[in-house]
């Protein structure tokens, strides 16, 4: 089982995105190949060479597509409520690079409560290894609030200042709005 004897046919390959597709897990995928050739020495790849050819060739394809439906998705919510705001950076094959985004309650609490901004970025999605991060305030209860949001494909100085420009647009836009009342 040597890597360079190792290969996925085009009609494993076409089985493996199909069950990505649907939802099924790399090693269920791998487990149905195995019990279908009967036994693991049968085959001539690894459960490591489906979650390899997932990672590389399928969910980059959906990436870039997911990336597209995840702007529709900004646009729709922008024209639905004028008060919606994000900044979205998108990398050279059209996948999401750095996101920031912020919804009219949100924007509202920020004018209030923007005083002190902690910015968390301890959780990281599964599928596209994109650091999901989280500006938050504290109301006059002592309560968290949601300021606003972000995804970041790095956590480079270059996106945090990316962010953190964002998050100073939308305050200013915040109180230009106030003073236009």
């Amino acid at each position: 089982m040597l890597k360079q004897h190792r290969e996925l046919s085009i009609s494993v390959r076409r089985t493996i995105e199909n069950n990505e597709e649907a939802g099924i897990r790399p090693s269920k995928t791998f487990q149905s190949f195995v019990a279908a050739v009967g036994g693991h020495r049968k085959l001539n790849f690894i459960e490591n060479d489906v979650r390899n050819y997932i990672t590389r060739e399928v969910r980059n394809v959906s990436e870039q597509e997911d990336a597209k439906e995840f702007g529709k998705y900004l646009l729709r919510m922008k024209e639905k409520n004028q008060n919606f705001f994000f900044e979205l950076e998108l990398e050279d094959n059209q996948s999401i690079k750095l996101a920031f985004w912020a919804d009219a309650r949100s924007r509202v609490a920020f004018e209030y409560f923007g005083d002190v901004i902690s910015f968390d970025t301890t959780y990281n999605t599964n599928r596209y290894n994109l650091v999901c991060g989280s500006f938050v305030g504290v109301n006059h209860h002592g309560q968290s609030i949601l300021l606003g949001c972000a995804l970041m494909k790095n956590e480079e100085i270059e996106s945090f200042k990316w962010l953190f420009q964002c998050l100073l647009l939308h305050g200013r836009k915040c109180s230009e709005r106030v003073s236009h009342r």
